[in-house]
């Protein structure tokens, strides 16, 4: 609705999981440092985790962007599933082609495939969001496919993405091997208060359609108003993304160009109904 009023390509806070739009943060940057260091030095299983909101989904579609030609990922976005439905959808996003149906044959499917890419210098990777959901029997199937090695590397790499109720679920008795196995941990943070300017400017360019264009009908969101921003959203770019965006429709509705605190202030209480 506001693209032609502040000459955007498209919504700049858009809370889609847009690789396009990754900021690296101190904190995001080091997840992607971490997760390229596992993958790299063949670690078998990583744990991310964060709070709702914090990026988490963004930072593995810009990981896969970001990795060599030589690395496979499959990517699970929802874990609800069987033990072999999982299993299932693991071969299937590797493209491996099989027509096993038993978990013992998918497991040999899969076993040959992570041989012959290793033979040719390449490395797999399991990324699997939302494994706050995983069960206890699903996360030891993982451990067991994460026991798939040569003497001396691990053949294939697993990337636990959840939530922080992960880390407490992986902290279960039953799970203890597992946790041993975890190579790299890393938790990511909500933005620091002198981030969120950075984060929004960021955005704002990323979307605008001109990005040499500092005409005046170009958006500012005041300094004032980025403090505003940070109280109401403790740093969480998700949320950041929804109160901004509705600042811009404000913005817009008011024909100003200039976000302040008493528009953030406005937005604010529709938004959390504060």
């Amino acid at each position: 609705m506001y693209h032609d009023f502040y000459q955007f390509k498209e919504d700049p806070f858009n809370v889609t999981t847009d690789p396009d739009f990754f900021f690296s943060s101190k904190c995001h940057g080091e997840a992607i440092t971490n997760l390229i260091y596992g993958i790299e030095q063949r670690k078998g299983i990583i744990v991310i985790t964060g709070e709702i909101g914090t990026g988490k989904t963004t930072l593995c579609r810009t990981l896969l962007r970001m990795s060599d030609k030589n690395v496979n990922f499959a990517f699970i976005l929802n874990p609800k599933f069987s033990e072999i439905q999982l299993l299932q959808l693991i071969i299937q996003d590797l493209g491996i082609e099989t027509k096993e149906r038993n978990k013992f044959g998918l497991i040999k499917a899969l076993n040959a495939f992570l041989i012959s890419e290793t033979n040719k210098d390449n490395n797999v990777v399991v990324v699997i969001d939302e494994a706050q959901n995983l069960t206890v029997r699903q996360l030891e199937q993982i451990r067991l496919l994460s026991n798939i090695e040569t003497e001396k590397e691990k053949l294939l790499q697993v990337i636990l993405v959840g939530q922080p109720e992960l880390y407490d679920k992986l902290g279960l008795p039953e799970l203890r091997q597992l946790r041993q196995r975890i190579a790299v941990h890393y938790h990511i943070s909500p933005l620091e208060k002198k981030d969120v300017k950075s984060y929004i400017h960021h955005r704002i360019s990323k979307a605008r359609r001109d990005l040499h264009n500092h005409s005046t009908d170009s958006v500012v969101f005041t300094d004032l108003a980025i403090q505003s921003i940070y109280h109401y959203t403790k740093g969480t770019p998700r949320t950041i993304n929804i109160l901004c965006d509705r600042a811009l429709l404000a913005g817009f509705v008011s024909e100003t160009y200039a976000i302040d605190e008493y528009i953030i202030e406005n937005c604010a209480k529709e938004v959390f109904n504060w």
